[in-house]
């Protein structure tokens, strides 16, 4: 959503308030006018998220609305937006007003506060490194999972083909990269050459790169291509949920920490003067409800209590790598992987 659509998105939502205050004030009594003003209060945020946080947000804006209005007997209105975390970062940075962030990396999030929209330190600024839920990445095959793809080094056979979105755009992809690059670095003997040639021949193995993790689990769950998608788990549960009996999960024996960041865009809602009601909205996905709706919605909730609730749904026992402690945070990650020339451009390219 650009700056046009979302003030155009403002305005009509004011002409809506003000002609329904204009319409009630005729012959309605002292308290009657006092409940129309209110509605003059309403206000709205936007929430500039990743591909596939669209269910959950959807669902979480109910209850982020119903809460507000108890504790500040205000209306709001979340605009959402979704789309590739890197291409949404981007869309921030070049003038989309967003109030808040939901990206799927911390890297995607410093992007913005290095363009001077978000203050330092903003990774602090909430519970868990501003990270209220996490995931990690699985497979997502074809019923009887016909290739008999266990693990990643299943990925590198001939015949398998790969759906994947690009690293380039989207923040799950990156994900997928570095649990694929840490698998095989954890092999016996293993070098960064070794790496390089393991990782060169599962893209090799890939034959559509989306820009985004809804575009492509759409490549394979609709349009019928790849045996295999390398998914978000929750991405993939969902499928699962709508395909019962086209699909199941395969959890490798290793991945990654998957952990999406949170973030006010501090430069818009001094703006649009939304500092309160925007640390309100991140705030409250750490409370109890928001935690047992992100894991309804197959996301891992931060709260290791409430993590365990659903231990029947994710595998706890798999490994783990950190981003911090494996490939050393996130900047190191994009200079060494990422970025323009550097290991999945030499990779990718050749």
């Amino acid at each position: 959503m650009n700056n046009k659509q979302f003030k155009y998105k403002k305005a009509i939502a004011a002409l809506a308030i003000f002609t329904t205050i204009s319409g009630s004030l005729v012959g309605c009594s002292e308290k009657n006018i006092s409940q129309a003003y209110s509605q003059a209060d309403a206000i709205t945020i936007t929430n500039v998220s990743y591909d596939p946080t669209r269910e959950f947000y959807e669902q979480y804006n109910k209850i982020f609305t119903d809460y507000w209005k108890k504790e500040k007997n205000q209306l709001v209105e979340i605009i959402q937006s979704h789309g590739g975390s890197g291409k949404q970062a981007r869309s921030v940075i070049e003038g989309n007003e967003a109030d808040i962030v939901t990206l799927a990396l911390e890297g995607d999030v410093d992007e913005i506060r290095k363009a001077g929209l978000i203050d330092e330190g903003w990774v602090n600024e909430f519970d868990k490194n501003s990270s209220p839920y996490t995931s990690t990445i699985v497979f997502l095959v074809r019923k009887g999972n016909p290739k008999n793809i266990k693990d990643w080094d299943d990925l590198i056979n001939d015949g398998v083909e790969i759906i994947t979105p690009d690293p380039k755009s989207s923040g799950g992809a990156r994900w997928n990269f570095l649990a694929a690059w840490a698998f095989f670095g954890e092999q016996d003997g293993a070098t960064e050459e070794y790496q390089k040639q393991q990782i060169k021949k599962l893209y090799s193995n890939v034959s559509v790169l989306d820009s985004g993790a809804r575009g492509a689990t759409t490549t394979f769950v609709e349009n019928g291509q790849g045996d295999v998608l390398l998914a978000w788990e929750n991405e993939a549960f969902l499928s699962i949920k709508q395909n019962p009996e086209e699909f199941e999960i395969i959890t490798p024996s290793l991945s990654i920490l998957a952990q999406p960041s949170v973030a006010i865009v501090d430069e818009n809602v001094k703006k649009h003067g939304t500092q309160e009601v925007s640390k309100a909205y991140l705030e409250y996905l750490y409370s109890d409800e928001a935690q047992r709706l992100a894991g309804e919605n197959y996301y891992r909730p931060s709260n290791s209590e409430i993590l365990n609730e659903f231990s029947n749904v994710f595998n706890l026992d798999v490994k783990l790598v950190n981003i911090d402690d494996y490939f050393g945070g996130w900047e190191a990650a994009t200079e060494k992987f990422f970025v323009d020339g550097a290991i999945f451009d030499e990779i990718y390219k050749n």
